[in-house]
């Protein structure tokens, strides 16, 4: 099992194609049924994974990831809309994902800082991360890129028999340099 190694060689972010969706959708699963990364209870179809990664690319929005090896995706990471009002045009909610056996690596922190500046390149002013207040790695991950707690919403979700505690994660950006109303 991969784990962290200075003698690794670098892996790029890439912007994700059709060809990584059964990867990413196997991250997601993991996650669902495993973690408390998702609130959510059942695994994800092809056909939502499809839709989901037709929607970010209609919307014009970044699906990256890092490959282990060619055709191995290790980990990705992606933006939704913060809320549906026109208010919040410069807001996104972002996600990360490793894979499980690549964790470790330092896979985490390339695509935050790919999802950073790939939202400064969208002009966005804002981005928020919804993680669980139990995982110590997402919490720290974003503590050492500058995100700020910026409150938590108690007993949001109730998965694996227990409440869990929401915490909301954000890092302000020096964009857009014109905003406008509308």
């Amino acid at each position: 099992m991969p784990r962290t190694n200075s003698a690794l060689p670098p892996r790029h972010v890439i912007a994700c194609t059709s060809a990584h969706l059964p990867a990413i959708r196997e991250i997601y699963n993991d996650a669902i049924l495993h973690t408390t990364a998702l609130y959510e209870y059942a695994p994800r179809t092809d056909e939502m994974i499809c839709d989901w990664f037709e929607s970010r690319q209609r919307d014009g929005i970044p699906v990256l990831g890092i490959e282990w090896e060619p055709g191995v995706l290790a980990g990705f990471v992606t933006w939704g809309p913060f809320r549906p009002r026109p208010a919040y045009k410069y807001s996104a909610e972002h996600s990360v994902y490793v894979a499980e056996r690549f964790r470790g690596n330092g896979l985490g922190g390339q695509l935050l800082e790919a999802i950073v500046a790939a939202a400064r390149r969208h002009d966005l002013h804002m981005l928020v991360a919804g993680i669980d207040a139990t995982n110590a790695a997402s919490i720290a991950l974003h503590k050492s890129l500058g995100f700020r707690l910026c409150g938590t919403v108690r007993e949001a979700g109730f998965k694996f028999g227990r409440w869990l505690d929401l915490e909301f994660w954000q890092l302000l950006l020096p964009t857009p340099q014109r905003p406008v109303d509308g």
